[in-house]
């Protein structure tokens, strides 16, 4: 089934206003409220291929989309559809943190990025290359988790002092334990097959007090992709990121310590909850000398991750002032051993 959000003003299609958080017409600028919008106003069309193919409502033109998308717009009249029977069961997003930055914005901050690069090159500096920026939601899974960490530890603190012409190290042991219980919430790993996992886990932090109950209204105007791996399938993905954490909150107990040596370590982490969730980003694919850079922007924040490329030149002129630096710095230590003050 797909979906058209039609202005109840002129007809045109709406789609969502990241800068207001409103449905929004183009054609005239009629805003509407998601929650109050009029059912009368939302056209549904079935297609006869529910799988693969769909039908633009707008100009009847066929609509080939990925089995995984669940929002897009179409080619031909650039209307924004939602998939809303690829939306439904399993595939219903609970939250949602819409767009705050626009196209517009996004580009702009994409520019800024580039020409911030200090060891990029000119060419990529100037920003004029790039192909596309899509504004997509990829989907997400938020955990909340349990841990629970058990430590039998025999930790050592250790002095020295002198008694005339001797020097003594004196070493007090101790036994130690720890039972720690840990609480972490909305913890986000990315459930899309395609998107690379380590540029979505840069795009954090995102601010969750701008969670919002799924509707697809949020979806219009940008493209949409369902889950590939469940909550189940990704709980050892997670529970690695807080293994991280808990062992970092546990060193940090026992710091006063010199040395820690564990006679028994148990920690156990728990899916207490997780929620389906779709979060914003521009894709940005720009075009610097003849290869393709794909970078991510989180559509919340503004903030760009990526990997860049490299100015040979420049990262060689970095490293002859550092090596310029640290040999002035040696002649000034060794000016200062033979008395130069």
């Amino acid at each position: 089934m797909v979906i058209h959000y039609k202005c109840p003003n002129c007809g045109s299609d709406m789609a969502f206003d990241s800068e207001s958080g409103k449905l929004a017409c183009e054609s005239c600028g009629r805003l509407d409220d998601i929650e109050k919008f009029p059912k009368e106003f939302i056209s549904n069309a079935f297609s006869e291929n529910e799988a693969v193919e769909y039908h633009c409502k707008n100009c009847g033109a066929v609509i080939i989309t990925d089995k995984d998308v669940t929002a897009t717009t179409c080619s031909f009249c650039g209307a924004g559809v939602v998939l809303a029977d690829r939306l439904s069961g399993d595939f219903a997003p609970a939250k949602v943190i819409p767009f705050t930055i626009s196209k517009e914005e996004a580009m702009k901050a994409f520019k800024t990025w580039c020409k911030n690069g200090l060891l990029t090159p000119k060419g990529f500096m100037t920003a004029d290359r790039i192909k596309s920026i899509t504004g997509m939601y990829v989907p997400f899974w938020l955990y909340d988790l349990n841990s629970n960490a058990v430590i039998d530890a025999i930790c050592t603190k250790v002095r020295s002092y002198s008694r005339g012409e001797y020097i003594y190290t004196e070493t007090t042991y101790y036994d130690v334990y720890r039972n720690i219980n840990l609480n972490y919430l909305r913890v986000p790993v990315d459930a899309s097959e395609k998107m690379n996992d380590n540029l979505m886990d840069k795009l954090e932090p995102y601010d969750y007090n701008d969670l919002k109950d799924f509707n697809t209204p949020y979806l219009a105007g940008y493209i949409a992709e369902k889950y590939n791996y469940d909550d189940k399938q990704l709980f050892s993905r997670v529970k690695s990121r807080i293994d991280n954490y808990v062992e970092s909150y546990i060193r940090s107990t026992i710091s006063q310590y010199n040395t820690t040596s564990y006679k028994n370590k148990n920690i156990d982490i728990r899916q207490k909850n997780a929620y389906y969730t779709l979060l914003p980003v521009w894709m940005v694919c720009y075009d610097y000398n003849k290869s393709e850079h794909i970078f991510a922007m989180n559509g919340q924040t503004g903030k760009v991750v990526g990997k860049p490329p490299l100015s040979y030149k420049k990262v060689a002129a970095w490293f002859a002032g550092i090596g310029a630096i640290t040999f002035v710095l040696l002649k000034i230590v060794a000016w200062i051993i033979g008395g130069g003050f």
